[in-house]
């Protein structure tokens, strides 16, 4: 089945240049081994993994190398045949330092992957499908890390009726659901028959925004007709990809405010994270690479690459070539994904993308990216696809009013999809305002 979102989309948002033809159109490649390779033990949210191997020790390539401590944590998975140098501290995009596995692969060997125990999709019980997405250790591909494994299971009390794989994809530059969606169509539609059957939901629908038309027809074109699964093309605008967005643009169920998908009895996994289920579980293995999409105007040889997890920012612009006046680099796209400010820092399974900007687009080398006193012109307010109030917010940031920020004008439920930064003419980076608050409510929660 194929056909338009029942509602079409959602109110408010906005339309930034997509830039997205400098790499639609390129297949995925593989990309080099790094000369070392570093596995953060925190690459979810959740407990941070167990290490089960020490330094010294050789690994295989797709190696068990660390174990999830409890429920809401994943296996890490070796992503190099070599050794391990070390354990020790790393940075990450974050700025904390975290705990990690330091690789260094075997220059002569043939990197092949080590299978494991298949999860049969026909004999394996749902339980028995969390718990090999687990051990494979599967977690939002999409930017947000979360164990799929745990988002698959309703809690007691609540059911799923509606299974959404989100290939909406509407971050500018980033091509990489789109490349899967083509290349991994076999794949997307296994990985649907696991999550199908791991959460009870009675059907599936594919979201895809208007801009992919040949990833439409090829899903479309190739849809298991033993599958109850459809293909819906939203309209673009951005952030129709937001797992409230889509789920409001094709059910028009509104997820209440400090809610989560399953309280409209809906579940969004990101299409990527679907196709690993689909390419991983039935031969017992775990993640150790990722597509990703290296782009921006800084970068020389733009691309989707299968890369592997581990390789740092650093090794992998060296490889795609950068501009001489490159400026700043994102994990993920422009609009919500994370500044860079060490080079050094490792690729893990949540990152989808790595854009750079050269001095020409950030401004730095004219200054005209100034930011000036709120003008209270409410384009922001426009913006927001929640109906918040950004600009009352950032005020109240800049005063440190942070608790009043959480009760009276629901900032834990903004997403930070970075709209109304990007209508603002003034250039006041609100999004960055509100992360902070978020981070200082948290904190005064805990010490509550």
């Amino acid at each position: 089945m194929l056909g338009l979102g029942q509602r079409g989309t959602f109110r408010h948002g906005v339309h930034p240049p997509e830039h997205k033809d400098e790499t639609s159109g390129l297949a995925i490649r593989r990309f080099p081994f790094a000369p070392v390779l570093i596995v953060p033990l925190s690459q979810h949210l959740g407990k941070p993994a167990k290490p089960v191997v020490r330094e010294g020790q050789e690994v295989i390539r797709g190696q068990t190398i660390a174990e999830p401590d409890g429920f809401v944590s994943v296996a890490m998975h070796a992503p190099v045949s070599g050794i391990v140098r070390r354990i020790a501290l790393a940075p990450s995009i974050s700025g904390t330092m975290l705990r990690s596995v330091y690789l260094e692969p075997f220059p002569a060997s043939s990197q092949e992957v080590a299978d494991g125990i298949p999860c049969d999709v026909d004999t394996a019980t749902p339980e028995e499908i969390v718990h090999a997405i687990q051990r494979a250790g599967v977690v939002g591909l999409g930017g947000a890390a979360f164990p799929t494994h745990v988002k698959i299971r309703a809690p007691e009390g609540k059911y799923l009726d509606t299974l959404i794989i989100n290939g909406v994809e509407c971050e500018p530059y980033l091509t990489t659901d789109h490349r899967v969606m083509l290349e991994q169509t076999a794949d997307v539609f296994m990985g649907i028959r696991y999550l199908l059957k791991a959460s009870g939901a009675k059907e599936a629908i594919v979201a895809i925004e208007a801009n992919k038309p040949d990833a439409v027809r090829k899903l479309a074109e190739h849809r298991p007709l033993d599958l109850p699964v459809s293909v819906r093309v939203c309209p673009v605008k951005y952030p129709q990809g937001a797992e409230k967005m889509v789920i409001k643009a094709l059910l028009d169920r509104e997820i209440p405010s400090g809610g989560l998908p399953v309280d409209v009895h809906a579940i969004c996994v990101n299409v990527a994270t679907t196709a690993e289920i689909g390419r991983l579980l039935p031969r017992g293995r775990g993640i150790q690479e990722r597509v990703i999409t290296i782009g921006g105007p800084g970068v020389v040889r733009k691309g989707n690459y299968r890369i592997p997890i581990g390789t740092t920012v650093r090794f992998a612009l060296q490889e795609a070539g950068t501009a001489t006046n490159l400026s700043r680099v994102f994990l993920g796209g422009p609009m919500m994904g994370p500044a860079v400010s060490n080079l050094d820092i490792p690729i893990t399974k949540g990152t989808s993308g790595i854009t750079a900007f050269t001095t020409d687009e950030t401004g730095e080398s004219t200054g005209h990216k100034k930011v000036y006193p709120c003008i209270h012109c409410a384009r922001c307010v426009e913006a927001c696809p929640l109906f918040l109030n950004p600009s009352h917010l950032g005020l109240l940031a800049k005063n440190e009013q942070y608790a009043q920020m959480a009760e009276e004008y629901n900032l834990m439920d903004c997403f930070e999809c970075g709209s109304c930064s990007y209508v603002c003419p003034s250039h006041i980076p609100l999004v960055q305002y509100f992360r902070l608050a978020k981070k200082m409510v948290r904190k005064l929660d805990v010490q509550k």
